[in-house]
């Protein structure tokens, strides 16, 4: 009888394993047949949930299925980084980093509770924008060279916003520190809008910030634009300086935003995810409307992504561990 069980048993074993690939095959081909979840390290309101629903509203349209955008911020960005690390690896949670997750707190935390290359595998890389220096319009100062004098005779009242300890924004506001000589009091928030929201109240003087999250406040006057992290000004802001320009010579930061799968995720729905994800990075429509945010949209290989990682993390490395900044 236990001989005739297992034959039974090994029969049924051959009968699933020879059906696997195509039971995967039809699974892949009609991926996806339900909504998926594309997740996000930020609120609502900054330059992170801008990209990820632009392209999350693309990619519903390209395959028929909601593409349903979670905002999990939180730690510099580490805990939607560590809920998508953890997810189910067949293609229904999909992950929108930044350079904050995937290069700058690698190094930041001690332990940022995922491991930025071996959780994740690339997709695409998606946009990219500089960051502007700003204050609010009360200050007296109109240019990076007035801004400085003002902050070096008056340290202690020297304040700054940021989109939270860690961010790019953050990082960014420091090299500008121990680039000028100057001393600045860091006040972190929970993301762009809040941190936003105080500079133009006056509770706080200043901020670095991505361009797409205060283009619309700087063209209303509700934001002065001191200068421009990137190497070239921006159509979208031609009167406002390069930081090289501003009189910092060698300062130059891009911020920059990509898509990534949990490791383990089937290469297939991966590469259709990326080739969609490039689809509609490349429509004029898509162009059009990252360009009126400042951003340009960067499409990408999966080994142009994974370079990109590789690349930026030993950049910020350095800069974190020259600067002394930890976030723990």
């Amino acid at each position: 009888m236990n001989a005739i069980l297992s034959r039974f048993v090994a029969a049924c074993t051959l009968a699933v394993i020879a059906s696997a690939p195509a039971l995967s095959a039809a699974t892949e081909a009609g991926y996806p047949t339900r909504p998926v979840q594309l997740v996000v390290s930020f609120p609502p309101g900054g330059s992170s949930d801008f990209f990820t629903r632009s392209i999350a509203n693309e990619l519903s349209k390209a395959w028929g299925q909601p593409v349903v955008v979670d905002n999990r911020p939180g730690a510099g960005g580490n805990i939607g980084a560590q809920f998508a690390a953890r997810a189910r690896p067949d293609g229904y949670t999909l992950y929108m980093s930044s350079l904050n997750t995937h290069a700058i707190n690698p190094t930041l935390y001690k332990n940022p509770g995922f491991d930025h290359v071996k959780d994740f595998t690339p997709i695409s890389k998606i946009a990219t924008v500089p960051n502007v220096l700003v204050v609010n319009p009360a200050l007296p100062v109109k240019s990076v060279a007035e801004l400085v004098k003002l902050v070096k005779s008056e340290p202690s009242k020297a304040f700054y916003a940021s989109s939270g300890t860690g961010t790019g924004p953050h990082i960014s506001m420091e090299l500008f520190k121990s680039m000028t000589g100057t001393q600045m009091t860091h006040v972190p928030y929970k993301g762009s809008a809040p941190a936003m929201a105080d500079v133009m109240a006056g509770s706080v003087p200043m901020e670095m910030d991505n361009l797409p999250a205060v283009i619309a406040q700087i063209k209303a006057g509700k934001l002065r634009a001191l200068a421009i992290s990137s190497k070239t000004r921006s159509p979208e802001l031609p009167d406002v300086p390069t930081m090289v320009e501003a009189g910092v010579p060698g300062y130059e930061v891009t911020s920059w935003w990509a898509m990534f799968a949990p490791a383990g995720t089937p290469p297939e729905i991966v590469a259709k995810v990326n080739a969609d994800v490039v689809k509609a990075l490349n429509a004029a429509h898509t162009k059009e409307q990252f360009a009126k945010q400042g951003a340009t949209p960067a499409p990408s290989t999966q080994a142009e992504l994974a370079e990109l990682v590789r690349t930026e993390t030993a950049r910020w490395s350095k800069v974190i561990k020259d600067a002394g900044i930890t976030a723990d």
